[in-house]
């Protein structure tokens, strides 16, 4: 007979039973090489960064001297010269509002989708993705038309445009978490008399949180990085940090400058995927109402 498990619980196998069986066993060996490959992707990925790093503190590094031939802050203070702190401010700020926009339109298209509740569903996922199917540059294009001749203002234009490629992958965010999501827990509050408000504040939200949470950084990341659209919409008016680092970068002798404002793209998307790992977790079982043994908790989270 079939053992149902809760939603979100942890089963630890039992000793006694898995201690003969070899297959469930784990292998030194094979933990080695997950070590291994783990430290190798590491490497690989915090090695560009190395280069980066010494750029912010070196006056001079010319080639071939392994380091830097004169250390000091110029690179810094070029940077907040040339609008970084702004630039950045700007960045950060449109990120934040897209991710406010994108995540509950795209949590609510993938639960109606999820449910079957829209016509054609389909129908309805293709053209909800396909932003991500289509270059970039003709669906800015095609969408900047609609609301130059709507007379729609440069920042606003911008914020919806960044919202319509986000929201592509909040739906699919979401809707993996919503296949995951059990609708019994809902249901078991509302026969225990909880109203709607209750229900998705108490049981929804702590339950889909580690998807809200993967959906929002994804919409942060398109807001933040984004360039085409700010520049084509924007028309150069809107300076963010990914614009900025572009101008530096295609002048020479900027290289101390391209660091520190590479490096300053780095640190908000570093810290948020770290304050989402540490917050995104999902809520323990054992606090919905009706759950069963207070040893059921989850321990699935952002990452």
């Amino acid at each position: 007979m079939a053992m149902m498990v809760p939603y979100g619980q942890r089963v630890t196998p039992d000793d006694r039973t898995t201690g003969a069986r070899g297959l469930m066993r784990p292998r030194p060996v094979d933990r080695t090489v997950r070590i291994v490959v783990a430290a190798l992707l590491a490497v690989w990925f915090a090695l560009p960064v190395v280069p980066l790093l010494l750029w912010m503190v070196a006056d001079r590094w010319s080639f071939p001297a392994p380091l830097p031939t004169e250390w000091g802050f110029s690179g810094a203070a070029s940077a907040v010269a040339q609008g970084a702190v702004p630039a950045f401010g700007r960045s950060l700020v449109l990120g934040l509002v897209v991710a406010a926009i994108a995540t509950p339109l795209g949590a609510m298209a993938a639960r109606a989708l999820t449910k079957g509740s829209v016509p054609a569903p389909r129908l309805v996922s293709g053209i909800l993705l396909a932003p991500l199917a289509l270059p970039a540059f003709v669906a800015v294009m095609g969408l900047t038309v609609v609301l130059l001749r709507a007379r729609v203002p440069g920042l606003v234009a911008v914020v919806l445009l960044l919202v319509a490629a986000a929201i592509p992958y909040t739906v699919y965010t979401m809707r993996v978490a919503y296949a995951a999501h059990d609708m019994a827990y809902e249901e078991e509050a509302r026969t225990l008399g909880a109203g709607r408000r209750h229900v998705l504040w108490r049981v929804h939200l702590p339950l889909v949180a580690p998807g809200l949470a993967r959906a929002a950084f994804l919409a942060f990341l398109v807001g933040w990085s984004d360039y085409v659209i700010t520049v084509l919409v924007g028309g150069g008016t809107i300076i963010t940090l990914p614009l900025l680092v572009a101008g530096s970068a295609a002048g020479v002798g900027n290289s101390a400058v391209v660091a520190v404002l590479s490096i300053s793209a780095i640190l908000p998307p570093l810290l948020l995927l770290l304050v989402l790992g540490r917050f995104g977790r999902r809520y323990p079982v054992s606090n919905l109402p009706g759950s069963g043994s207070p040893r059921s908790r989850s321990a699935k989270g952002f990452l």
